[in-house]
């Protein structure tokens, strides 16, 4: 097995190495989707914004839910302001689907 070694955050990742990008084989998608009711409640929002906060400037995602999730949407904008921009693709009224996109 190769040699592992742990960062403290991202940002310190990729100081140590900026070329590196994943390496398990799979291409990020161009628009991945993410059904926010497929995670478990009690850490829906922690995950929901751990993978915002993930994308990197430019790139985007769409969260899919079964109510309008404006309280999300205000978190995310109290939390950074107009570092994403958010728009609706979808308004219901079984659906809401939300492009969010890192504007940096």
């Amino acid at each position: 097995m190769g040699h592992i070694e742990i960062q403290r955050s991202r940002d310190e990742a990729v100081d140590q190495n900026p070329t590196a990008g994943c390496t398990c084989g799979e291409a990020d998608e161009e628009l991945p989707e993410l059904d926010v009711q497929s995670i478990p409640h009690a850490v829906r929002h922690a995950a929901i914004f751990g993978a915002i906060e993930s994308l990197r400037p430019g790139a985007g995602m769409i969260v899919s839910a079964t109510h309008d999730p404006v309280p999300l949407l205000t978190q995310l904008s109290a939390r950074h302001g107009d570092a994403f921009n958010t728009r609706y693709l979808d308004r219901g009224p079984e659906r809401w689907r939300i492009l969010i996109r890192n504007a940096g």
